[in-house]
């Protein structure tokens, strides 16, 4: 991409309207996969998740943030997630939440990106993640208008301090967001 592209992508008008999108924690959702063994991969969730668009005139003017509360980790099998919490992988304990707040937005149709810093902890890294944008309805039953958005991405756990068990867990967690907003009165 030119320097000229990444200009014009940054100043791109949005195909939503202007405001404060109220996020829609019913159909929304963040998971995670990670190799246990190198042989095959556990899934979970985050059963925990708020996040805020703020469209603004451009994608400069525009933002997300989300906060997850990773004491809702949920791999379906409670004996597991109990030790994920512990203070040997996520320690909920002193890092209660992982938060992303969005510093570029770029793209247009249905394929975005959107680079930001994550932050588990007292670590803060930076991160992409591929977005798709599914587009806008409105909502027969209650003339609303929502937003739909899917958002893929990776890190390296090590980054962030959670070094537990190299080879017997993966170093790289892919992160998967599906998400919906509601568009302001």
């Amino acid at each position: 991409m030119t320097s000229e592209t990444t200009a014009t992508a940054a100043t791109t008008a949005l195909p939503l309207t202007a405001g404060r999108w109220a996020f829609d924690p019913f159909h929304s959702a963040v998971g995670f996969t990670i190799r246990h063994l190198g042989i095959s991969k556990v899934r979970g969730r985050f059963d925990k998740l708020d996040a805020s668009l703020v469209v603004g005139e451009t994608l400069a003017d525009s933002s997300i943030t989300a906060t997850v509360e990773l004491a809702s980790v949920n791999t379906g099998n409670a004996d597991r997630d109990a030790h994920v919490r512990a203070s040997d992988l996520l320690d909920v304990a002193s890092r209660p939440t992982m938060s992303f707040r969005s510093t570029r937005l770029a793209g247009a149709g249905e394929d975005w990106t959107m680079e930001g810093e994550l932050t588990i902890g007292e670590v803060t890294r930076p991160v992409t993640f591929a977005v798709e944008f599914g587009g806008v309805v409105d909502v027969p039953h209650d003339g609303s208008k929502h937003a739909g958005f899917e958002a893929t991405g990776e890190i390296r756990r090590s980054e962030y301090g959670l070094t537990f068990a190299p080879g017997l867990l993966g170093e790289v967690v892919k992160i998967h967001l599906d998400v919906q907003f509601i568009a302001p009165k």
